[in-house]
């Protein structure tokens, strides 16, 4: 894929772009730069913030296609060895799966829009506090997004592996993309599943051609076909019906929208908090990256518009 600066294609909505405070949009289409703005004029490290699980999704599926984790079936307490988690498997009628973390399906009461992320991130025993959450319903059954499920797999990755998330990123998934940069935040070993990795622009849209491209990359395959069908289905209705229409159904820590939530395509993307945005649309060939300034929840709508209002009619 070429990486030269090509003229932009996005001078006609400069001003909107800034008084929308946008920081990021690129393009890729055929895997190429199609379209590249950048509010300081040069691409910049910056937070992903949620965008963080999707990349997680994809270090799972990693794992499993190396056989260090045997399937997305098994009960999570292979894995976690604290002992809320010993507590909670002799307790817990039906075992928890790593499926249901994925699916944000895992029954532990997580209040509406990750309520309880600023207590975990504050607890000294961010594992011990998702553990210790009460079970509200059967796994597999209700959905609610959470963070701290994403902290369990972050744990579970990490001990499959031997290594924390970004020590194994790096060599299987960064390194191969040749990224800039990463940094991703750590507690106990464990680096934060839901949140916490910093990337260039750029490198999230080659993130997101490794996708497009059905886990190849230059020639080289890092992640199976199975695995990226599989994570990027739906495995829930997750917030289809949330307005303004952000959200959009749920598969293993990506996000999904139909042709008829959004009305441009089928596509599916990773989204993290204030609108910022990785989406693929394969009928297309299209990767776009939005990143924005954080504001209120809701002027993440803004990205949104941006994307299939201005974005997908210039480039479909």
């Amino acid at each position: 894929m070429s990486m030269m600066k090509l003229p932009s294609r996005l001078e006609s909505i400069e001003e909107q772009l800034r008084a929308w405070k946008m920081n990021t949009v690129i393009v890729l289409q055929g895997g190429e730069v199609a379209a590249e703005w950048y509010e300081l004029g040069a691409d910049a490290m910056g937070s992903l913030y949620s965008c963080t699980k999707s990349v997680l999704s994809c270090l799972i599926g990693m794992a499993i296609d190396e056989g260090r984790i045997e399937s997305v079936d098994q009960p999570i307490f292979d894995y976690l060895d604290h002992p809320a988690a010993l507590r909670l498997a002799d307790e817990s009628e039906a075992p928890i799966r790593i499926k249901h973390l994925l699916s944000m399906t895992s029954g532990f009461e997580w209040p509406d829009f990750d309520k309880p992320y600023r207590a975990l991130r504050a607890s000294s025993d961010p594992i011990g506090f998702v553990l210790d959450r009460p079970i509200i319903s059967p796994p597999g059954q209700a959905y609610a997004y959470n963070s701290g499920a994403s902290h369990l797999l972050s744990a579970i990755l990490t001990k499959a592996v031997g290594t924390p998330a970004l020590a194994y990123a790096s060599e299987k998934l960064f390194q191969p993309l040749q990224f800039r940069k990463a940094r991703w935040t750590k507690r106990d070993g464990v680096n934060e599943g839901g949140t916490g990795l910093s990337l260039y622009g750029m490198d999230l849209a080659k993130f997101g051609q490794l996708y497009l491209k059905e886990g190849i990359w230059q020639g080289e395959r890092l992640l199976s076909t199975e695995w990226i069908n599989l994570s990027t289905e739906m495995h829930h209705r997750g917030l289809l019906h949330y307005e303004p229409p952000i959200y959009g159904e749920y598969g293993y820590h990506w996000w999904r929208t139909p042709v008829s939530h959004n009305g441009c395509a089928d596509c599916y993307f990773a989204f993290g908090h204030g609108g910022q945005y990785l989406l693929i649309v394969p009928d297309y060939e299209l990767v776009i990256v939005v990143r924005k300034a954080v504001t209120k929840r809701n002027d993440a709508d803004l990205s949104r518009r941006l994307i299939f209002e201005e974005l997908m009619p210039k480039f479909s």
